[in-house]
């Protein structure tokens, strides 16, 4: 910017004060231009201009219908009736544990029954109400209904047990939960320390004797609810539609506000970007409670009219085989499901599908290839974007290993950046003006994003925790007095503006696809252990995403019960959250302010050779921590131990 500021100034200097002809300033610039770098200005404007063009484009479409959008006070479910108008008997979602299929319709007709019942319960807009339950077509229909009247839906994590759940529930204040019959037995688990006004509702195959006491059947008062539209909430586009629940440093799960501008957005960004179609049809194996198979996934469904198959579960044995008998052209991923589909013997139905396009983030570049040559996929539509991030980007030119771009001719149209953090420390590292310094393309850097609360696509909508807000924003970025969202992953940039997921600092990791907050996870064991002290932290395992959980725990008098701790552990936490590697400690150190130092610990790991404490090993199938020695070590490193 600074050179073609340069330029301007000179043309303006030849031409009035000089008195120079065209034919004289043109070669008197170029020379100029030249002379200070413009040869590299040039060939990337040359490469990138096209991207950059196409992109800005969408995002200019994007940008007019969300003003319009704000402007008409649009929601979510005013979107999807327009889409049900376009598409009434095309098939809007497949669930692939029964074969039950619903069209838009259906879809509409359902969600309005229960808007209708909700409403005549009591129920009215700004109300919460907790949705707890596992992938299925009526999980769409519940929280889709719900927004029809205002009620704003609180998608618990399915896995999530005892205290987290409990959290979960009283953070968001939520009147009602409605759970799935699948999980009755983690509901009663926590029903003694729930408010006796919350009304609990069951979905799904009902026993009395099954279900917490006091629970009401939903499935017959929706049978006899009404399925005539209900009247329109007075809710607009920057209203909160639904809560998605977080992992972060403050430990226990953090309630992402989803206003329906955002889930419009992102939706849209990523059906226009990747140039879907509403005759694609999508595979959705990813949970419904994370932004990527509600939002990116189904969002398809209801804004689109894209036909969307949803699986309960992730199954690597059956992913071609449902692809090949739904015939779906889309399949959402994360990294961990293309290795693990990757590891699985070949078979005939991975070469039949007419998949065209996989969609998701965390494909690491180490199998970008293999994965795209062994399945016959011509794109992979990689992006980057936390559930409440303002700075998401994407791969919308299926470049090799890249997550996204920003523009280099025009930086400063999408207000992201990456900023140099001190990696050990996590702290945001300033220039001499006191603001954060921009890297350079090749540095690693931290990924922020300018927020702008009255624009619609830079604004932050933060969490239900006002304190969980200050620490995701930080001021004085770019500029005095601005601020900007911190994503708390690093990336680096090339010299064409692509970007590449490196790590994720602070106090989380990924494992299993899922975010893990070591903070939330140590309070746990510790509680488990009596309060001992315990660090958890992330350690990389070879041919593994993401980091595999190591605690490590203090235990001078070799007093520690492993197979009673292994057993409560599994009582308390989800699979991904369970540490796969325990190091026994004498005593561990600690900052002048009390927090633990875990810098050492994650470089040292759990080599048998490196640390001389005592190790173990998680063993998946038994649920038992054996030790890990040498041998075992060995296994590892060579992927021929599962964890």
């Amino acid at each position: 910017m600074l050179r073609l500021a340069a330029l301007l100034l000179l043309f303006v200097v030849f031409r009035l004060f000089l008195g120079l002809s065209w034919i004289q300033v043109v070669p008197a610039l170029l020379i100029f231009y030249l002379g200070t770098g413009g040869w590299t200005f040039v060939r990337i404007l040359i490469k990138t201009a096209k991207r950059d063009l196409v992109t800005g484009h969408l995002v200019l479409i994007t940008r007019l219908k969300v003003w319009w959008y704000v402007r008409q006070k649009y929601t979510i479910p005013k979107l999807f009736q327009e889409t049900v108008q376009r598409h009434p008997e095309k098939v809007a979602l497949v669930f692939q544990g029964t074969d039950e299929s619903w069209t838009f319709r259906q879809l509409d007709e359902y969600s309005n029954k229960v808007a209708n019942y909700l409403y005549e319960q009591g129920f009215r807009s700004g109300d919460v109400i907790a949705l707890f339950m596992e992938s299925r077509n009526q999980y769409v229909g519940l929280w889709l209904g719900m927004a029809k009247i205002g009620v704003e839906a609180a998608l618990l994590n399915s896995h999530v047990r005892q205290e987290s759940l409990l959290h979960c529930i009283n953070i968001s204040h939520s009147k009602a939960v409605i759970f799935g019959s699948e999980l009755a037995d983690a509901v009663r688990e926590v029903q003694s320390s729930l408010g006796k006004s919350l009304r609990l509702f069951c979905s799904g195959e009902w026993k009395a004797e099954d279900v917490p006491p006091g629970t009401e059947h939903l499935d017959p008062f929706l049978e006899t609810a009404s399925f005539r539209p209900p009247s329109p909430p007075p809710k607009g586009f920057l209203d909160k539609l639904f809560y998605i629940y977080t992992s972060g440093t403050t430990g226990l799960p953090k309630a992402a506000i989803i206003v329906h501008c955002r889930y419009f957005r992102m939706a849209a960004l990523v059906f226009n970007g990747f140039r879907m179609t509403p005759d694609d049809i999508a595979y959705d194996c990813l949970p419904l409670y994370h932004a990527a198979g509600n939002i990116v996934g189904v969002g398809q469904c209801l804004l689109h009219g894209m036909t969307v198959v949803i699986r309960k579960k992730f199954s690597a044995s059956n992913f071609w085989e449902d692809c090949v008998k739904y015939n779906c052209t889309i399949i959402q991923y994360i990294g961990e499901i293309c290795r693990y589909l990757l590891n699985q013997p070949s078979q005939e139905a991975e070469r039949k599908h007419h998949v065209r396009m996989a969609l998701g983030n965390g494909l690491r570049s180490s199998i970008w290839k293999e994965f795209t040559t062994r399945f016959g996929i011509p794109q992979i539509a990689e992006f980057y974007g936390a559930t409440e991030c303002n700075c998401s980007v994407g791969n919308f030119d299926n470049k090799f290993g890249a997550c996204g771009f920003n523009s280099r001719i025009v930086p400063g149209v999408y207000p992201i950046n990456l900023v140099r953090v001190n990696e050990d420390t996590m702290e945001l590292i300033r220039g001499p003006d006191g603001l954060c310094i921009r890297c350079k393309p090749g540095e690693s850097g931290q990924l922020v994003g300018r927020i702008t609360q009255s624009d619609p696509l830079q604004r932050f909508d933060g969490y239900l925790n006002h304190e969980a807000n200050n620490k995701k924003v930080a001021r004085d970025v770019f500029n005095k007095g601005d601020s900007a969202y911190l994503t708390g992953d690093v990336l680096v940039m090339d010299e064409l503006g692509y970007m590449y997921f490196r790590d994720r600092t602070g106090d989380t990791f990924r494992w299993k696809g899922e975010n893990v907050s070591t903070t939330e996870v140590e309070g746990t064991l510790s509680r488990i252990l009596n309060m001992t002290d315990v660090v958890v932290y992330g350690v990389e395992v070879p041919g593994t995403e993401g980091k595999a959980g190591m605690a490590a725990v203090v235990d001078p008098d070799n007093s520690c019960d492993l197979e009673s701790f292994a057993e409560e552990m599994r009582k308390a936490l989800p699979v991904f959250a369970r540490p796969v590697f325990l190091r026994m400690l004498s005593e561990v150190h600690k900052t002048s302010t009390f927090k633990f130092q875990k810098m050492d610990l994650r470089k040292e790991g759990y080599d048998p050779s490196v640390v001389k404490d005592r190790l173990y090993y998680l063993a998946p199938r038994q649920c038992r921590y054996l030790p890990l020695n040498e041998e075992v070590f060995k296994r590892i490193k060579a992927g021929q131990e599962k964890l």
